[in-house]
């Protein structure tokens, strides 16, 4: 891949760490329902501090809060 070689991004690596969070999540959000890959960029988010993503999951990514309260910022509307 040549714009991973050129840091053009960083692949954040989803570890055992954030395990109970992503439990506590997907039990929170089990009604819409919330998978691993919606849990993990919730994590992201909480991670780098800022709720901007870029999804098409207009839906879910207008319920989900990372920090518990904080509303994402899709960038693709």
């Amino acid at each position: 891949m040549k714009s991973y070689g050129a840091e053009a991004f960083k692949v954040f690596e989803l570890s055992e760490e954030p395990a109970a969070r992503i439990h506590e999540l997907l039990e929170k959000y089990a009604g819409l329902p919330m998978d691993l890959a919606d849990a993990s960029l919730v994590i992201l988010a909480e991670h780098l501090g800022h709720g901007r993503i870029l999804s098409t999951d207009v839906r879910d990514f207008n319920v989900y809060r990372w920090k518990d309260n904080k509303p994402f910022e899709n960038l693709f509307l």
